[in-house]
């Protein structure tokens, strides 16, 4: 017998705000996360993003869509610089695609502008650093700039601030606000102290189904989330 990751799960995302999708571990949030992004595909139900079905569609068709996702491993080329990640994320945007052996001069018309997105996460410092070189909180702060070159309406965030310390947490939470404007978001977090610095709404859920949903002080206090955090320490 199959283990149903996700089970009936209603979501409805309101455009421009920020929400948090909590749960004790093995509830089903990443498995939702990849329903949303096309990395799997639904054995029933429907997705529907931005008015358009798109249940059936690859991760690169819903990337073009709009979305972009961080996922919970850091991710990056090592070897090139932070600017050079944002470059050939811009690039990727356009017809030119993902051809990396395009000349430098192709990807020099995007140097304002991933320079300007870099600024926008703290990184216009350490632009032309390799990422080797950045300490962990900078290579989160990389990969979210990374999925802002896609200018995306919806942005997914997977544990954003999974193994941060406090000073890197607190300048995430800043960061998330920062980007968040505009744009509806979607974070999947364990640590309840940045869900309640920056959601607008909060969606738990149990055993890949959704037990509660609205306001943080009101989700906190219901009865079958507490029963569901009951010995959880991350909670």
């Amino acid at each position: 017998m199959g283990f149903r990751a996700v089970n009936g799960v209603d979501l409805r995302l309101e455009a421009g705000r920020v929400h948090a999708l909590v749960g004790p571990n093995g509830a089903g949030k990443t498995s939702l996360f990849n329903l949303l992004t096309g990395f799997l595909k639904p054995t029933s139900g429907e997705i529907l993003l931005f008015g358009r079905d798109a249940t059936h569609l690859r991760a690169d068709q819903i990337a073009n869509l709009g979305v972009a996702r961080s996922f919970q491993i850091t991710s990056l080329f090592e070897q090139l610089s932070a600017l050079e990640h944002v470059l050939l994320a811009l690039q990727s945007a356009t017809d030119l695609g993902l051809r990396f052996w395009s000349s430098e001069g192709a990807l020099r018309r995007f140097v304002p502008r991933g320079r300007e997105l870099l600024g926008e996460v703290g990184l216009e410092a350490v632009a032309d650093r390799p990422a080797s070189g950045l300490p962990y909180g900078q290579k989160r702060a990389l990969e979210l700039a990374i999925a802002l070159a896609r200018e995306p309406r919806l942005l997914l965030l997977d544990e954003p601030t999974s193994g941060m310390g406090l000073e890197d947490v607190s300048r995430t939470i800043a960061l998330i606000r920062h980007v968040a404007g505009g744009r509806t978001v979607l974070l999947v977090e364990h640590n309840m102290g940045v869900v309640a610095e920056v959601a607008q709404r909060v969606v738990v859920m149990q055993q890949g189904r959704v037990i509660a949903d609205g306001p943080y002080e009101v989700v906190r206090h219901d009865p079958a989330v507490i029963a569901a955090y009951l010995g959880q320490v991350d909670a």
